[in-house]
């Protein structure tokens, strides 16, 4: 089979594409289909086009014009969704010329080259193929210039501002057979789903961060998980969180940095920043309970949320909060406490019983335990549900039931 989807940029890989995308979800996996499309088409066409299909599908997640795109599987995987991809490209403010490099299918690179000059940058020629193509859905080609190359071998002469996402394993995306996704040569084993370890790229942290040497407006894309004494002094470290699922870690360089960290939640765009004042107290729960976005706690502002929104932390090392009132904030889940005590998981299955919950996510932070035999030891019955919180108030093992503000429950 032919694994390169440039071959569907052909009229008969249009043609198939659009029936494909006529046959709807019910497409992918219909074998007699797949029967039907080899009688008119090479049947590797056909796969080639069934596999794109399957792969626009799941890119509904992140792109809304994902039907009309191409993919490689490793450069979906890989791709930022459209909202941080907008929310990194507002930052960039007036710049009229941006290199992406490392710019696979063109996540990026759609959001950047609105009303922009954008040099996509990357050594893999289908994606810098299917980049421009993507670029071209969203009607923003215009102004892209692909190149085909090692970023490290291209010169930034005239560019005001760099985007760069560089590859965070080893290979592409296993079983696919599709490239790496990364602008880089070297001698990187393909294949498989093993990434670096934290911390490492290609190219490195130390390279992308050297650029701000050459062009000082620099932004690099980094795991989640980056060790903090890896980023540099003067660098912003911003942690975003789409919902309560921690994304993406961007790196910004200082003429662009504006706090040391931030904590970023979309879709609202509502961002948090340090902001110094008295240390927050610690004590027993009080009627509220909340659950900071793993983007804050993350860029380590569980202290700063507390007190902006006016509460205080069970325990100084534990990222809980709670308060006195209910509280609406964007970066943490607010929960009504029904029940908070010393933990005992006998006493509190009896009490669960007593409640009649019967479902629960149970969250634990700063205390030991298998979480999945907790739950079955709970012997969970009835029809409510509930968050059962395990963790510490200052040295001892504590617990919470706790429910969404308008349940029911207790």
């Amino acid at each position: 089979m032919n694994e390169d989807p440039t071959v569907l940029l052909s009229p008969p890989g249009q043609e198939l594409l659009a029936r494909l995308a006529d046959a709807g979800d019910e497409a992918a996996g219909d074998l007699a289909l797949a029967v039907r499309l080899r009688r008119d088409y090479p049947a590797d066409l056909v796969a080639a086009a069934t596999a794109q299909h399957e792969l626009r599908l799941a890119a509904r997640a992140k792109f809304s014009r994902a039907m009309e795109m191409l993919f490689t599987r490793a450069g979906y995987e890989q791709s930022s969704s459209e909202p941080i991809a907008r929310h990194r490209a507002a930052r960039f403010g007036g710049t009229s010329r941006v290199a992406d490099l490392c710019c696979g299918i063109g996540g990026d690179l759609i959001a950047i080259a609105a009303g922009r000059e954008v040099l996509a940058v990357d050594r893999d020629a289908a994606h810098a193929r299917l980049a421009v193509h993507n670029a071209g859905v969203y009607g923003v080609a215009g102004g892209v210039r692909a190149c085909v190359a090692d970023v490290r071998d291209v010169r930034l002469a005239g560019i005001s501002a760099v985007f760069i996402d560089p590859a965070r394993r080893p290979g592409g995306a296993g079983g696919t057979g599709s490239p790496p996704r990364r602008g880089v040569t070297g001698g990187l084993p393909p294949g498989g789903r093993q990434r670096f370890p934290a911390g490492v790229s290609e190219p490195s942290l130390d390279w992308c961060f050297a650029l701000a040497e050459r062009v000082p407006a620099v932004c690099v894309k980094a795991a989640p998980g980056l060790p903090a004494e890896l980023i540099p002094a003067g660098w912003e470290a911003e942690f975003i969180a789409g919902g309560r699922d921690l994304k993406e870690a961007v790196l910004w360089s200082p003429a662009m940095a504006t706090a040391p960290r931030r904590a970023t939640v979309l879709p609202g765009g509502d961002t948090l920043v340090a902001s110094p004042g008295e240390p927050v107290p610690a004590g027993e729960p009080g009627e509220y309970l909340l659950d900071p976005s793993p983007a804050v706690t993350r860029a380590g502002l569980v202290a700063d949320l507390a007190r902006a929104v006016g509460a205080w932390q069970l325990d100084p090392r534990i990222a809980f909060l709670s308060a006195k009132q209910e509280v609406a904030t964007p970066f943490a889940r607010t929960l009504r406490v029904v029940d908070s005590a010393p933990w005992n998981e006998k006493r509190f299955a009896r009490r669960l019983r007593e409640l009649g919950v019967g479902a629960a996510d149970l969250r634990r932070r700063g205390l030991a335990g298998d979480v999945d035999q907790i739950r079955r030891r709970l012997k969970l019955a009835g029809p409510h549900r509930a968050t059962v919180v395990l963790t510490r108030v200052g040295d001892k093992p504590w617990g919470l039931i706790c429910a969404d503000p308008g349940s029911p429950l207790g």
